[in-house]
């Protein structure tokens, strides 16, 4: 990611991550208001049990699915949470590897960190660890992970083959792949990809869902599959751009449906 957008959105989630330390609830990766109530009701991500989380890890959810639904987790595995804000998945990982396994977060945001850390104390996750750090420079050693998730966050960085390299090189062989993630379906405006307010909000840094695939067969997943799951309406577009995106009638139309936030799924060769 450059330097500069990778410090607006530290700043950003960072100021999130202090609002949620003083009580104020947030959802979604919209900036501001949520999103995600615009498209889907942010309770569907997550229909499992999530009772014995601590509230304020159920209140930092700032994804755009749940990507836990098609991880597959088992008892015994090592699993790492990219962008893991507050440590919903994280958190909620743990209880399906059991204390046999681990479930790493990471995160680049200071103040996510400390949210997250808390979390982890209130909930008494013994085998979660959280790390701090970028996604395109994981501080985990080769093969040694067996899931990589991540819940809108990999769109953030303007290096995501490299992310997707880096993933790949801390998969044990036949280790999965399980991202919830926002993606292009059709070309957009330039000037909406150059809107800040959109970068942080996951959208104006979306790949397209054609160049995802292009990207993960070119690196060597296997059993790849990409899912349009949850499509973002101009509607819910205009709110997040506000008032001066100087985004013309016309151009919203073309906008329309253009990102959804989908599934993404592949392994890594097993030899």
């Amino acid at each position: 990611m450059g330097k500069n957008m990778r410090d607006q959105v530290k700043e950003h989630y960072g100021e999130i991550a202090g609002k949620l330390q003083k009580g104020s609830a947030s959802c979604c990766c919209g900036a501001g208001a949520s999103c995600c109530t615009s498209i889907v009701n942010p309770e569907a991500f997550y229909s499992e049990d999530l009772s014995d989380l601590p509230v304020e890890a159920v209140n930092a959810s700032l994804g755009c699915a749940n990507p836990l639904v098609f991880a597959g987790l088992k008892e015994g595995e090592t699993v790492l949470d990219l962008g893991s804000g507050g440590g919903i998945d994280v958190l909620a990982a743990s209880r399906y590897v059991g204390q046999k396994g681990k479930v790493y977060g990471l995160d680049m945001t200071d103040e996510m960190l400390e949210l997250a850390n808390n979390n982890k104390e209130r909930m008494g996750a013994a085998n979660v660890e959280f790390l701090k750090g970028f996604i395109e420079e994981i501080p985990l050693p080769d093969n040694s992970v067996d899931v990589v998730m991540s819940n809108c966050v990999i769109n953030l960085s303007v290096d995501k083959e490299r992310v997707f390299r880096e993933i790949f090189r801390i998969l044990k062989p036949g280790g999965r792949l399980a991202i919830a993630d926002i993606l292009a379906l059709k070309e957009v405006p330039e000037k909406v990809r150059k809107i800040t307010e959109m970068w942080v909000s996951c959208i104006a840094g979306a790949m397209h869902i054609n160049t995802c695939t292009k990207i993960l067969c070119e690196i060597g997943y296997q059993k790849i599959e990409v899912e349009p799951k949850h499509y973002y309406t101009k509607e819910v577009l205009e709110h997040m751009a506000g008032n001066e995106a100087g985004i013309s009638d016309l151009e919203w139309e073309l906008i329309d449906k253009a990102f959804a936030g989908s599934h993404i799924k592949a392994t890594v060769p097993v030899t």
